[in-house]
């Protein structure tokens, strides 16, 4: 397989999905956004594996939060801007592109997002996962006590928390795999 076209650098049979329940939720995939995320695919490995992911995922992007859909992805890309993971800089920045209809916005979270035109209460939420991100261990009460000041209850810390968690989780499995982006995250959105 052409480094082009494979998904990433391990000879895992990522291929076809092994079950129905994967080849129904590809489908669906397919049928929502127009293709199936090579991350996906490349769970596809393992059915159960690819479940508690795409599970754990949905719940933290998807679901009610006092966290918009946009601040989410945001998070996304400010943490995976530190840890320089080009498969979720590609494919979030793309979503940040999307629902932010600022294609500027997307660019500035990737590169830098300090630079960005971000409101108090964003710069907060992305002040405290990049220090998550950075330095773990150095995370204090000032600085839960700073995002309660921009206006997140205590449901939104956790959400915050947990949403740079699974990032940081995610671009190390996709660094240390050199898992790649669809093509069409490079275009969306500009």
């Amino acid at each position: 397989m052409s480094r082009k076209t494979r998904i990433i650098a391990l000879d895992l049979d990522h291929s076809t999905p092994k079950s129905p329940e994967t080849a129904a939720y590809f489908a669906k995939c397919e049928e929502k956004l127009g293709l199936v995320p090579n991350v996906l695919k490349a769970y596809a490995f393992d059915d159960r594996k690819l479940k508690a992911f795409t599970e754990m995922y949905n719940e933290l992007m998807l679901a009610e939060s006092g966290l918009s859909k946009l601040e989410r992805e945001m998070i996304a890309v400010a943490v995976s801007s530190v840890n320089h993971c080009f498969y979720c800089l590609t494919a979030h920045g793309a979503a940040v592109r999307q629902l932010s209809g600022e294609a500027e916005l997307g660019e500035l979270m990737v590169m830098n997002y300090r630079v960005a035109e971000l409101s108090d209460r964003q710069r907060a939420m992305l002040d405290f996962a990049v220090k998550l991100t950075r330095e773990p261990e150095a995370i204090v009460e000032a600085d839960r006590e700073a995002l309660r000041k921009a206006g997140f209850s205590e449901r939104d810390i956790w959400d915050i928390a947990a949403v740079a968690a699974f990032f940081n989780m995610s671009n190390r499995v996709a660094s240390a795999t050199d898992m790649r982006p669809n093509a069409e995250y490079h275009s969306m959105a500009r």
